[in-house]
Order: C-alpha cells, then sequence, then structure tokens
C-alpha cells in the first residue's frame, strides 16, 4: 500500500484546492501529478501478476509512446488541414498543424543522433524532449482538468447570466460560435425561470474597429428575435477581451445586487480559461461552456491552454529556459 501513498496524498491535495476553489489551474497539476504517481504504482504492481499478465502490460505500455505518437501526429496534421480548408490560414488556426509538424521536427532530430552517432544532436534532441514534456505535462492537466470541471454544473439559484462574446460576421451578425453560446445562456435562463427566479442575461462584448456595432447588442437582437424576453436582457457594450468582458460585467453586476451570484457562458473550449479568469478578476460565479464543432476543438484548446502557459511566463518559461540552457551546456562542453 505504501507505494500508492504519493498518489492519495496528492488527491487529497487536489480535493482540498477544488473544495476551496475548483478555478485554479494548480488543481489541474495536482491531479496530473496524482495521475502519473498512481500509474506508477499500477505498474510496480505488475511483478505481483500472473507471468502472462505481467508479460502482455508491458508489451502494451511499450508500445503506447509509438502507437500514440503516430496516432497523435496523424490527428494533429489532418485537423490542421481541415482548420485551414474550413477556417482559413489565419496564425489561430495553425496552431493543431504547427503542434504536428513539431513533433515530426523532434523525432527527425532524434533520427539524425541515431543516424550519425552524434552525441552532441543526442544531447540537444534529449533536452528538446524534455521541455516538449514537460510542457505536455500542463497541457494534459489542462485539457483533462477541463474537461472534469465542465462536468459539474452549479446548483441553486443565480442572479446573472453573462454571455461571453467573441466577435461578428461582417460586422453585425451573430456567427455559430457565438450562437451556441447565447443558446447555452438561454438554456441556463429558462431553468432558473422554471424554478421561480428568473435572473438577468447579460451580453457582453464591445465595439470592435470593423464591427458596425457592439457585440453585446448583436447578441441581444439575435435573442429578442427568438422569443427572449427583453427586460430580463442587460448590454455589457465597453469590453474588448475576456478580463475585460468580466470586470465590466461585474460592475454592473455589484451595482444591481452586492452579494451577486452569476454564471457565466462560453464554448467549451473556453471554459476553463475563463473560470480561471474569473477568480483573478473576483467574479462570484462559475462557468458552463456550450457545444464547438469537433474540427474547431483542438486548434482552440491549443490557443487557450498556451494563454494560461503565459499567464504563468515566471515559472513556466523559467523551467523550460532552464532546461534548454542545461542541454546547451551539455551539448558544448560535453563529448563530441
Amino acid at each position: 500500500m505504501i507505494a500508492y501513498a504519493p498518489a492519495a496524498f496528492f488527491f487529497l491535495l487536489c480535493g482540498i484546492g477544488v473544495l476551496r476553489d475548483r478555478r485554479q489551474f494548480s488543481n489541474a497539476v495536482l491531479l496530473g501529478i496524482a495521475v502519473s504517481f498512481l500509474a506508477l504504482a499500477l505498474i510496480a504492481e505488475l511483478r505481483r501478476a500472473p507471468t502472462l499478465v505481467a508479460e502482455l502490460a508491458v508489451a502494451l505500455i511499450a508500445l503506447f509512446p509509438t502507437a500514440g505518437t503516430v496516432a497523435l501526429v496523424w490527428f494533429l496534421l489532418s485537423n490542421g488541414l481541415t482548420m485551414i480548408r474550413k477556417e482559413g490560414r489565419r496564425p489561430a488556426n495553425l496552431l493543431s498543424l504547427l503542434a504536428g509538424l513539431g513533433i515530426l521536427g523532434l523525432i527527425a532530430l532524434f533520427a539524425a543522433a541515431v543516424i550519425t552517432e552524434s552525441e552532441r544532436i543526442g544531447i540537444l534532441a534529449a533536452t528538446a524532449l524534455l521541455v516538449v514534456g514537460y510542457i505536455s505535462f500542463l497541457f494534459v492537466c489542462f485539457v483533462g482538468y477541463a474537461f472534469l470541471y465542465q462536468r459539474h454544473h452549479p446548483r441553486g439559484d443565480v442572479d446573472f447570466v453573462v454571455v461571453l462574446g467573441s466577435g461578428l460576421i461582417g460586422g453585425e451578425r451573430v456567427p455559430p460560435l457565438l450562437a451556441s453560446r447565447l443558446e447555452r445562456g438561454r438554456q441556463v435562463f429558462e431553468k432558473q425561470a422554471a424554478r421561480g427566479n428568473p435572473p438577468v442575461l447579460i451580453t457582453s462584448g464591445g465595439q470592435g474597429p470593423d464591427e458596425k456595432l457592439p457585440e453585446s447588442h448583436a447578441m441581444a437582437d439575435y435573442l429578442v428575435e427568438r422569443g427572449f424576453p427583453a427586460e430580463h436582457l442587460e448590454r455589457e457594450d465597453r469590453s474588448r477581451t475576456t478580463e475585460e468582458n468580466l470586470l465590466f460585467s461585474k460592475a454592473i453586476m455589484e451595482q444591481a445586487k452586492p452579494d451577486y451570484r452569476c454564471v457565466i457562458v462560453t464554448n467549451n473550449f473556453h471554459a476553463f480559461r475563463a473560470a480561471l479568469m474569473a477568480r483573478k478578476t473576483d467574479v462570484s460565479g462559475q462557468v458552463f461552456g456550450s457545444p464547438t464543432a469537433r474540427y474547431y476543438w483542438p486548434s482552440a484548446t491549443i490557443r487557450e491552454f498556451a494563454a494560461v502557459f503565459l499567464s504563468h511566463k515566471l515559472v513556466n518559461l523559467g523551467i523550460c529556459g532552464f532546461l534548454a540552457v542545461c542541454g546547451l551546456l551539455a551539448a558544448t562542453f560535453g563529448p563530441e
């Protein structure tokens, strides 16, 4: 049982963090560490298993990195091409393609080290693997915890439903991505109204330089045209970023009811980062995610993770930089 102690310890820390506030990235990291220790403990238990079972498990564990890498590269490349075909060649749409090409580049670096038998190239490849491994671990933590976060729906009454804006088509029309948020916001409103406590729905979004009207106005018009009661709508039309969405909506809510409780609605790929931002801005509410087209999810999730990663740049870039410097020093002063 002692082998499971580290996993139990980190599961306990994660549980405490969730009880304090589930909107913390540290919860995701603690959960990832706990699952890693649990996996190591289960692998250690293989020595007690029957020989055939142990050999089969070892073979599967050995094959998983190769098969998993091939599948991941194929998925990222194909998704990247789909994104280009359907969404265009904007940098944000290229992330899954670039991730797949990056993995291929790392494999090529290791292949070069083997072919040339160069220890320096081998050290550089190992260093790159360490950096990629660190980032990949955080990414898996992010995706896993984000999935769990969205499974929990806060109970009880809420006073406000805040729907975050995401840009308009042609500067005036609500796109499918934003329509998904508005429909989820309507669902939350209707569930609350059915309990006798109809909240105020706040559409949040200002006017961009290429937009003919504020996003919040187009969002409100979209809902009213589909039968939503206009008297339960409020427009927040100054914000340009997610942080401003939350800050300006918070001001509206606090002015109406200082002890308010709200639900924030965005797309599922954006929900966990929005929750982290809600905690940072001290907004009293959790985040609901609305459905997103499957092909859009990978690149959007990578983009969201990158934003979270860079929001802790001192720690994350510091660790990556330390690993890189150590590898460069080893390659420079190591054996030929």
